[in-house]
């Protein structure tokens, strides 16, 4: 086996931006980057990216959630999708910002919580003062501000690697969540960086995705290197701007 990728490279993480990609064909990446992981060909890998509208259902996502019937929610053009990842139905559209750590574990609780550190920590450099609230119940999983839910969190782990993630509400539409029971929660109240802020964060979704990978890469004592999706065996178009104008230059290990 090779382990060129195995304990020795636990400081090194992997950051590939990609451009927004369907939720079925993202999970299709997801497979393919967690089977090199599995064999230790890749370092973990975080993958950040967008989709188009879809709402996808957790392992313990209930048919009740969607309150209003697939058939309305595909007539506004949102897909409903099944999925293997933990928690219950969330949505996903453009303006989101979604993150797929693709890592070895050792302690499912751990991964969940260090997430929450990431994302309460690139939020407060926001000035945005948000929490955890995982001693409530395994729906409140995420990250919230006060009792507003501005990022919610769902993973698999398979053989010791994760996939699926994190998905941060940035200036995306927040209306679709009202549409079915978010998180299996009745009444939530979700919101976004930018309503919170009442404006953008400082250097727009661009800023704001180079605060969360600094972040991530603190709350798991590692450091950024930046790659393209052609690294991971993917198609290059997969990719959104190249590496020189990346907004995560700033944090490139080499």
């Amino acid at each position: 086996m090779n382990t060129a990728y195995g304990e020795d490279s636990r400081d090194e993480l992997w950051v590939c931006e990609l451009r927004t990609i369907p939720y079925l064909e993202a999970v299709a990446v997801q497979q393919r980057v967690h089977e090199q992981r599995r064999r230790d060909e890749i370092p973990d890998v975080l993958l950040l990216l967008e989709h188009p509208p879809v709402f996808t259902r957790g392992r313990r996502s209930l048919e009740a959630e969607l309150t209003l019937g697939e058939d309305f929610y595909r007539a506004r053009g949102v897909d409903v999708v099944e999925t293997n990842r933990g928690g219950r139905i969330t949505y996903h559209g453009p303006g989101q910002l979604v993150g797929y750590p693709i890592m070895r574990i050792d302690s499912t609780h751990l991964h969940l919580r260090r997430i929450e550190e990431a994302i309460v920590a690139a939020l407060a450099r926001d000035g945005i003062r948000a929490r955890s609230r995982c001693a409530e119940g395994p729906d409140y999983t995420g990250v919230w501000v006060e009792d507003r839910k501005i990022a919610s969190i769902g993973v698999h782990v398979a053989r010791g690697v994760t996939t699926h993630g994190f998905a941060v509400n940035l200036d995306n539409d927040l209306a679709p969540f009202s549409w079915v029971i978010a998180c299996g929660l009745p009444g939530a109240q979700m919101t976004s960086v930018e309503q919170e802020l009442n404006g953008p964060p400082e250097g727009g979704g661009e800023g704001f995705r180079r605060r969360i990978t600094e972040s991530f890469c603190d709350a798991h004592a590692r450091h950024a290197t930046l790659i393209s999706p052609v690294a991971l065996g993917l198609p290059a178009e997969l990719g959104g701007e190249p590496p020189a104008e990346s907004v995560l230059s700033g944090v490139l290990a080499r």
